[in-house]
């Protein structure tokens, strides 16, 4: 079989500098059928950050079934012995937990939300599917943190993903302050693919799912993004909303405090931009981890028994 053509070669054996992105950030410029509920401010400062930030977009209390479902999952033996349970290399504890939409209707329930489809359709130009759901968990004192990388690498050389036309909505189920490691993002860096070193080795992901190693960024490539971007770290109480580029760098430290930080992440990308084979993996990883098979468009689901009467807050941009 022939392989595609590689417009972002990563996984190599030596450095190699940075790629000039070479997809748009706002696919739906002049495509008039996807039209949504940002305005063009909006959109210029997703394409400029790379991402966009919505502070109470849900309320507090909305959030509480969905953290009370989390902590079932985690008592539930069967699922904890599952690949889809991540522990933590330190404490092991739930680190991840992935395919969410598919273990819980209300997760499944949330992806297809008119708000959060209506803003994501719009950014991505296209009707989208689940490439990928997950829960990230750090419990007080303890919880290990994300290394810096960009998703889009991961999904490209590990399962095929071809350009970047995909958009991360992370959903804070508990507060994000500064103390319980909240996300921290490169404004800007999604404008170039950073091509990392070093060969995928058979099943990485099971390993690099606890500690990332293979493709991860230089340090030296990481301050020069961070000199001409800063670091900025979106916080707020539980309900708010993170949409993020697929292409842009990020990373969380541990959690050092009390509080417990459960973000739920549903990544939505176009059915246009469908996984082909590997860039830089010998096998395609579970489905799981990304959807081969189940990518028909999503469907907007409208109501909310857990949501209603609640509302959603005005908009409140980070930056």
């Amino acid at each position: 079989m022939t392989k595609p053509l590689d417009l972002y070669p990563s996984r190599l054996r030596e450095a190699q500098p940075m790629v000039p992105r070479r997809d748009p950030v706002v696919h739906s410029r002049n495509q008039h059928r996807w039209n949504g509920p940002l305005d063009e401010v909006s959109l210029s400062r997703y394409e400029r950050d790379g991402f966009l930030w919505f502070e109470g977009f849900f309320s507090e209390e909305s959030m509480q079934p969905f953290f009370r479902e989390l902590k079932d999952m985690a008592a539930d033996p069967e699922l904890m012995k599952s690949e889809q349970v991540i522990s933590d290399p330190a404490s092991g504890a739930i680190r991840s937990v992935f395919g969410m939409h598919e273990l819980s209707e209300k997760f499944s329930r949330m992806t297809r939300d008119p708000r959060l489809l209506g803003m994501v359709r719009q950014l991505l130009g296209s009707e989208v599917y689940i490439h990928q759901s997950r829960i990230n968990d750090k419990f007080g004192f303890q919880g290990s943190g994300f290394d810096w990388h960009s998703d889009f690498e991961t999904w490209h050389a590990e399962d095929g993903m071809p350009r970047m036309r995909a958009v991360s909505a992370s959903l804070m189920l508990t507060d994000n302050n500064e103390f319980n490691g909240p996300l921290m993002i490169i404004p800007g860096s999604h404008q170039h693919f950073v091509p990392c070193v070093g060969e995928t080795a058979d099943d990485n992901w099971q390993s690099s799912l606890k500690s990332q190693e293979t493709g991860v960024p230089s340090q030296e490539v990481l301050a020069k993004l961070a000199e001409r971007g800063g670091i900025q770290s979106p916080k707020g109480p539980a309900g708010s909303l993170l949409l993020f580029e697929s292409n842009v760098l990020h990373a969380s430290n541990g959690n050092m405090s009390p509080w417990p930080r459960s973000n739920l992440f549903f990544v939505y990308n176009s059915v246009e931009n469908q996984l082909k084979e590997p860039y830089a993996a010998p096998a395609k990883r579970p489905e799981f981890l990304g959807a081969r098979k189940n990518t028909d468009p999503l469907e907007i689901y409208d109501d909310y028994p857990e949501l209603s009467g609640q509302g959603v807050a005005p908009f409140q941009w980070y930056g």
